[in-house]
């Protein structure tokens, strides 16, 4: 699964979910101490509770939320966004040019307006004024309006606070990357419902078998205590048989030994049985400490028994339903769309902006000072607001914008030729698969058949094994048995009993190989 964890990387940075639990787990808090459940339930449970199951499905939502996340990217991008500047000293922005010193010049100026005004205004009392007599009067002047005079050396242009605030909106008009990856996008979740459905055909498939495991284990114990009780009964008549003089001690001891053995075999096989159903308990995904009580049987009729199973018509079967054979074929078409990301590098992305701003150049002294009319070097003063229209204006832009890689160094074409490779490489595992699946359909149908016939067979050989016990019991009471024959005979049934046991085991282990080899759909809990 490397490559496709490969593209959903892909996809997520090209571009710009899949499943819900609908069903909650089981909390350990919520389940009793004891219960009992059926296979049924047992699979019930774990499709909702298994832990593996439950980390692959959170997996899954994360990725999903993941893309959901990318697909982001083609919507507009809204940002907003604020600076505030200090400027503590600004450089002379005309330094180094022959207007360096224009700040030096700007009194001048003022006072060749003064002096131009005094000549040209007809009034013989105002006569022409010295540089210095200017400055002196027009320093008088800002004293008498209560304000400092300006320093001819400071920067003019300096605002000691700067504001801008902004938005801008991008809406993308092309990008074959994106567009293409959102195509694979549906392409990667339907990949991913089907890697959760061949997970829940491979949980199902080993809950069976760990139901039937626990139920053989039961069953096993089962006959092995028959057996104990049995044997028991031969001791206690063993016992009564020497007494009368009829058989020997040695028959007594080698009976009584036999049956201590067998008791430790039983003892073994109770503890085997528990261990079996905490390993279902754990796989269900409920505490281990809960006692589970398993209702059913290793039984076969007639109507467990499948029809003729071709192995062509199965394996086509198989072809059509199996998750992971399809999940090859989805991951072709994502190998391609990550071609087709690829490719997008030769054409352009178009993407349409829009801006707007609203600036302020806010200074610290926003005292104005202003001339009185028909009175010269007379001032009034007032203040600016720190809003002030004066100081804060709004900006807007729209455009498009283009950009378009002309020659990376072949990078692209050579990426290209890997893609490809990857594709073809892809198909070879597609076919490789198709010959594994047939393989394991074609095994799975001959150990149907085998296990099938084992349980004919064994079925005939539990009859006579029966038929032979009750002859030696007969034949016991008779006096013309020995108690060593009516144990060969038990012994006998009990190994018949367990290899029927075994081949009813094997075959349903088998059905359950045979509806995950040939994919068959795991329904739906509600």
């Amino acid at each position: 699964m490397g490559k496709i964890t490969t593209l959903i990387i892909i996809l997520f940075f090209a571009i710009p979910g899949f499943v819900q639990l609908n069903a909650q787990p089981v909390m350990s808090e919520n389940i009793p101490n004891e219960i009992t459940i059926t296979l049924d339930e047992a699979l019930q449970i774990a499709m909702v509770n298994n832990y593996l199951l439950r980390r692959g499905l959170l997996d899954i939502q994360n990725a999903d939320a993941q893309i959901r996340e990318a697909w982001g990217s083609v919507y507009p991008q809204v940002n907003a966004g604020g600076t505030y500047t200090r400027n503590v000293k600004s450089p002379n922005p005309f330094a180094g040019s022959d207007a360096g010193g224009l700040f030096q010049a700007f009194g001048a100026i003022e006072w060749l307006a003064f002096n131009e005004s005094a000549r040209t205004d007809g009034d013989p009392t105002t006569d022409p004024i010295t540089f210095d007599e200017f400055l002196d009067r027009q320093r008088q002047g800002f004293e008498d309006a209560g304000v400092s005079p300006p320093d001819l050396d400071d920067n003019p242009f300096a605002i000691e606070n700067q504001f801008e605030f902004g938005i801008s909106v991008t809406q993308t008009i092309y990008n074959g990357a994106a567009f293409a990856a959102i195509r694979g996008a549906r392409q990667l979740r339907k990949l991913n419902e089907d890697q959760v459905e061949r997970e829940r055909q491979r949980v199902a498939n080993e809950i069976k078998s760990s139901f039937y495991t626990a139920l053989l284990a039961q069953e096993q114990a089962d006959v092995l205590g028959m057996s104990v009780e049995r044997l028991r009964k031969t001791v206690d008549e063993t016992r009564k048989a020497v007494q009368a003089g009829v058989l020997s001690k040695f028959d007594r001891l080698s009976a009584e030994v036999e049956l201590v053995n067998l008791e430790t075999n039983l003892i073994e096989a109770k503890n085997q049985a528990e261990l079996a159903v905490k390993n279902l308990s754990l796989q269900l995904g409920i505490p281990v400490q809960t006692d589970v009580t398993l209702r059913g049987a290793l039984e076969f009729d007639e109507s467990m028994q499948l029809d003729m199973v071709d192995v062509t018509h199965a394996w086509e079967l198989a072809i059509r339903q199996r998750p992971d054979v399809s999940q090859s074929s989805e991951l072709i078409e994502l190998l391609d769309v990550n071609r087709n990301i690829t490719r997008a590098r030769y054409f352009p992305i178009v993407n349409l902006f829009a801006n707007a701003a609203y600036i302020g150049q806010v200074p610290d002294d926003r005292t104005v000072i202003t001339p009185v009319a028909g009175q010269s070097f007379t001032y009034s003063t007032r203040q600016r607001g720190f809003f002030s229209d004066s100081y804060w204006n709004s900006a807007i832009a729209v455009g498009v914008q283009l950009n378009w890689n002309l020659f990376n160094g072949f990078q692209t074409s050579a990426r290209l030729q890997q893609q490809s490779i990857e594709i073809k490489q892809a198909e070879l595992d597609r076919e490789f698969l198709k010959n594994a699946v047939y393989l394991e359909v074609d095994q799975a149908v001959r150990s149907l058949e085998t296990a099938y016939k084992r349980i004919m067979s064994q079925k005939r050989n539990i009859e006579q094994a029966q038929t032979n016990y009750d002859f030696s019991v007969t034949r016991l009471r008779e006096g013309v048995g020995t108690p060593l024959e009516e144990r060969q005979a038990s012994s006998l049934l009990d190994q018949s009993k367990l290899n029927y046991l075994a081949a009813v085991y094997d075959y349903l282990i088998a059905l359950g190989n045979y509806e995950k080899a040939i994919g068959k759909p795991i329904l739906q809990q509600n």
